[in-house]
């Protein structure tokens, strides 16, 4: 990565709805590699998931909009809502540093994702266009599993990885939208201003 470059970290997701352990991971992302920004990109069409149990792309967006409007550093970015057919991480990043040749993009993303990641779309493309930030229980970087994944990927992709200790937090956007849909309170799983538009906008009941 280059010396004095921008660093750019990017948190892609459904946000269906984002939660706090997206902000939290981001966060410690950016606080631990000294990302100057993180883009939240919420996904357009993801052909990883079933249509019916996701919001609408706007209503998704105004959700990161809001969960991240008091962080200077947390960016909204549009680009693949804006984009037709399918979203793909690859052309996503392919994008991104067409627009941004100065930028050292930083990808983060959960451990368990790099046990998948060899069967998205192009994955050569991911690697070399990004450092992959991976996030781990703290005290399970030595796994041996996850090690061998990172040296297997590294080998065959010349992947930059690297790990971010996180403390584990149980929350998930399918938790919440069940606790929504039985009438149980979710204070604190996500940002008051989320929880005010779900009720507004009567969401996932």
């Amino acid at each position: 990565m280059g010396k004095g470059k921008k660093k750019t970290g990017i948190m892609g997701g459904t946000f269906n709805p984002i939660h706090i352990g997206h902000l939290l991971l981001a966060e410690n992302a950016k606080e631990t590699f000294g990302l100057d920004e993180v883009l939240f990109i919420p996904s357009g069409l993801s052909y990883m998931k079933s249509k019916t149990e996701v919001a609408p792309k706007d209503i998704r967006m105004a959700m990161t909009r809001l969960a991240i409007a008091d962080n200077p550093s947390f960016v909204l970015s549009p680009i693949e809502v804006e984009r037709e057919g399918n979203s793909y991480t690859c052309d996503t990043l392919e994008l991104l540093c067409r627009a941004e040749p100065e930028t050292d993009f930083y990808f983060i993303a959960g451990a368990d994702s790099l046990f998948a990641m060899e069967n998205w779309k192009q994955p050569e493309k991911i690697f070399r266009h990004c450092t992959v930030l991976a996030s781990v229980r703290e005290g399970s970087g030595d796994d041996s599993r996850l090690k061998a994944k990172i040296l297997y990927l590294k080998d065959k992709f010349h992947a930059d990885i690297r790990l971010i200790d996180m403390k584990e937090i149980s929350i998930s956007s399918t938790d919440i939208r069940h606790r929504i849909q039985i009438g149980k309170s979710v204070r604190y799983m996500l940002p008051d201003s989320v929880i005010a538009y779900i009720q507004e906008h009567h969401l996932y009941q």
